[in-house]
């Protein structure tokens, strides 16, 4: 079954750079109409249209959505696509592979990052099969693919980055490289399974050979960057001379030798289970990028991380690469409910999830080429989510935005909260309850309410229930002037947009009664 929409808005770009002409495909038989354009919900384009592409008027920077009839989609313009990573992936490069549908993916959740997984002959050597070669698994590779795929995803207004794993060596190489390698106590040799071998990736030898193959990649193939893996393990090691090697350190030189080497390349590097985040994070790189594993199994431990990671990571934004290995054992529908909820939990604290890529393919396993075919009902989730996501984005992605719960709600303080008839706050995630976030930014207050009154846990990766009716909700807060302030509620699965909702004055404080909460709603007080 076809997840591709038969009716649809589908932007030209991923991401509209300013003065750019802003133009939307309209996909198949579709009534002529209005088409409306929203900021935070307000309108703020009209256009008169009749057929051919959507063409919007120039706006400022910002997300915007789109409706035509029933039809939506959102739009991004942005003049550093570097503010933002909302992460895809491909990792299939077959001679006679159909790239349409990969950079419709592109276009329709609006990815600004596309990883390029395993397209290299070698771990070790990039680009010694030639023009077309397996792979170190028996893949099929054809560079004719890699750069028609490259060429597609920057015309679709996205960013191609070519995996490279930075300390990896595979058995053919390993004779020239054994002298770097990282050993045990015992000096047996890191690696994994007998696959691939690990070594200092700060050996000068091997920094220089690593980032001349980088550079080498990039004129033949024209990636805009590298996404630079790692495995998470060891920590500290002793090399095969002896030498005790502290392998984060190792880590912050060969990220700044790839810098120094592709002084214009977007790189982004992956924080294995946020080891060293600590130290990678601030450095000349453009995200910070974790990959969650145990005992990060909460949808607060995913929270807890991307705060940790926003505070070290002077403004870039973070992505969580939280496989839904869910996919493979539980139904859609249960499956479709942990996605929604751990984009959620992301979302709503200023961060994004690689998931979505190829044609219509979820990420559930590390080895990319063993990914999930997503159906109709996530694929239309996601793209419901990532309009919500691009729409919204300067309600949750800004870095300036701050965390002000603790200083604002509950009784000691008394500023703003929110009561359900039938079910119980809590400031962190905790199965049973209504999960509610207070954020600042500048004159505003955005509050985001998670359901998980339905839960028996908060693991991310788990089946979950459907989510139980808390009841309709009132808002309250502290008045600071004598004019009532503008509220407005939005809701991913609801309308898609933000919509005002009466306030009550009852002396110093006002109320607004709320539309019912199903997985996430995103509260907007304009003060």
């Amino acid at each position: 079954m076809s997840i591709t929409p038969a009716r649809e808005l589908l932007p030209r770009r991923a991401s509209f750079r300013p003065q750019e002409p802003i133009a939307i495909e309209v996909r198949s038989e579709v009534a002529p109409g209005i088409a409306r354009v929203f900021h935070l919900g307000d309108i703020v384009a009209e256009i008169d249209w009749h057929g051919g592409d959507l063409l919007l008027p120039m706006l400022a920077e910002g997300g915007y959505g789109v409706e035509l009839g029933d039809l939506t989609t959102a739009i991004e313009i942005a003049a550093d696509p570097r503010q933002r990573l909302r992460y895809g992936f491909v990792a299939s490069y077959a001679p006679d592979k159909d790239i349409a549908d990969v950079t419709d993916t592109v276009r329709r959740l609006h990815l600004s990052g596309v990883q390029f997984y395993d397209w290299a002959y070698r771990h070790a050597d990039l680009l010694g099969g030639g023009e077309s070669y397996r792979d170190a698994l028996d893949q099929p590779i054809a560079l004719t693919t890699v750069r028609a795929l490259v060429g597609a995803v920057q015309q679709a207004g996205s960013r191609a980055l070519g995996y490279a794993a930075v300390y990896a060596v595979g058995p053919k190489e390993w004779d020239r490289w054994q002298h770097q390698a990282l050993v045990t106590a015992t000096g047996t040799p890191y690696g994994l399974g007998d696959f691939l071998f690990i070594l200092d990736p700060a050996a000068p030898d091997w920094l220089a050979h690593f980032t001349a193959g980088l550079s080498a990649s990039t004129a033949a193939l024209g990636f805009d960057g590298y996404h630079l893996d790692q495995y998470g393990y060891p920590k500290r090691a002793r090399r095969a001379d002896g030498v005790a090697v502290d392998v984060g350190a190792s880590f912050v030189t060969l990220i700044e030798a790839v810098r120094a080497a592709l002084p214009e390349a977007h790189l982004v590097f992956n924080n294995v289970n946020d080891f060293p985040t600590r130290r990678t994070a601030a450095i000349r790189q453009d995200a910070v990028y974790i990959e969650p594993w145990a005992p990060q199994l909460t949808l607060q431990h995913l929270a807890d991380t991307v705060t940790r990671a926003r505070a070290f990571g002077d403004g870039k934004p973070v992505v969580m690469a939280a496989y839904q290995h869910i996919y493979d054992s539980a139904p859609v529908d249960a499956a479709d409910r942990a996605t929604a909820l751990t984009m959620a939990t992301l979302h709503s604290h200023c961060a994004t999830q690689l998931l979505a890529g190829e044609a219509d393919r979820l990420l559930c396993d590390p080895y990319y080429v063993r990914n999930h075919k997503m159906g109709p009902t996530t694929a239309a989730l996601l793209k419901r989510w990532y309009d919500f996501l691009v729409a919204h984005d300067e309600l949750l992605m800004p870095s300036e935005l701050t965390d002000v719960t603790n200083s604002h709600a509950g009784a000691y303080n008394n500023d703003i909260d929110v009561s359900y008839p039938s079910a119980e706050l809590s400031e962190t995630a905790v199965a049973g309850k209504v999960w509610r976030r207070i954020v600042a930014d500048n004159n505003r207050l955005i509050v985001h309410l998670i359901n998980l009154v339905s839960q028996t846990d908060t693991l991310w990766d788990a089946a979950r229930a459907k989510p139980a009716d808390p009841g309709r909700a009132t808002l309250r807060f502290r008045l600071s002037g004598t004019r009532p302030p503008r509220v407005r509620v939005a809701d991913p699965d609801g309308l898609g947009r933000l919509v005002e909702v009466p306030v009550q004055v009852e002396g110093d404080f006002a109320a607004a009664e709320l539309p019912r909460l199903t997985v996430w709603q995103l509260l907007v007080i304009e003060t």
